[in-house]
């Protein structure tokens, strides 16, 4: 029997994807990414909240998939995953898969809109791996990555691939360029126990320690792997003056 089976590249599923237009004029368009084992539906419900007139959102479900950490339960995943740790392996095929999804849903907005990535857990952890795409200019497995993100904010997330950043930022012109100019929002609470404080405090170090100059960390006392009105309000705040929206305004 043939062995290139064993080398076929695996097809994602991805699920309903929920959209949340525009209550004022159209200015930014984000893709906002659930966490393990939940659904774009339960995000879209809150984002549609939000004092943002000017967003449209668009919340993805990831694939249903067998994911390590539950010992090969399957549930939404954007990757595949075990436990979190700085030695732990990155699936690499998985993060360029829902990566690549993400910016093709981003890549048939109008010119005129600026976009961006948001997510929370496992999602944000998407929306930082597509960061250092973004900057620098491929996806890991060497494929163009698309999208000019303007904004990208990561909700008790962690960054992948980080030990492999360094180098990859050092052989690529214009890296450090890009990833200055990249606005990132990052924040994460002391109480959780799901994406330990220190993995995004030691992801936003390494962001930082690379060339992602313009990245603000918030730490939240007592926040769990949940999101309050405290931490929504600061997204809200930080994406209306970064991304230059109108707002409220007539």
């Amino acid at each position: 029997m043939s062995s290139s089976g064993e080398t076929t590249r695996r097809t994602f599923e991805f699920g309903r994807t929920h959209v949340v237009r525009p209550k004022g004029r159209h200015q930014a368009t984000i893709v906002w990414l659930h966490g393990l084992g939940d659904k774009g539906a339960s995000w879209s419900q809150l984002l549609e909240t939000l004092p943002l007139p000017n967003i449209k959102w668009i919340c993805p479900t990831a694939p249903t998939r067998p994911v390590a950490i539950f010992g090969g339960y399957p549930c939404t995943a954007w990757f595949d995953m075990g436990d979190l740790s700085e030695d732990g392996p990155d699936d690499l095929e998985g993060l360029d898969a829902s990566a690549a999804h993400v910016a093709n849903l981003l890549s048939t907005e109008p010119a005129d809109i600026k976009l961006g990535i948001g997510g929370f857990s496992m999602g944000a952890a998407i929306a930082l791996y597509s960061a250092t795409c973004r900057v620098l200019g491929n996806y890991g497995n060497g494929n163009m990555y698309p999208v000019n993100l303007r904004a990208v904010v990561g909700l008790s997330g962690w960054l992948p691939c980080s030990r492999t950043l360094r180098n990859r930022m050092e052989a690529s012109i214009g890296a450090v360029r890009h990833a200055a100019s990249l606005p990132i929002l990052m924040c994460h609470g002391l109480g959780d126990d799901v994406v330990a404080y220190q993995h995004g405090e030691k992801s936003a170090q390494a962001l930082s320690s690379v060339g992602f100059q313009n990245l603000m960390f918030r730490t939240y006392n007592g926040l769990g792997n949940y999101t309050i009105p405290e931490e929504t309000d600061e997204v809200c705040n930080w994406l209306t003056t970064t991304l230059g929206l109108e707002g409220s305004r007539s």
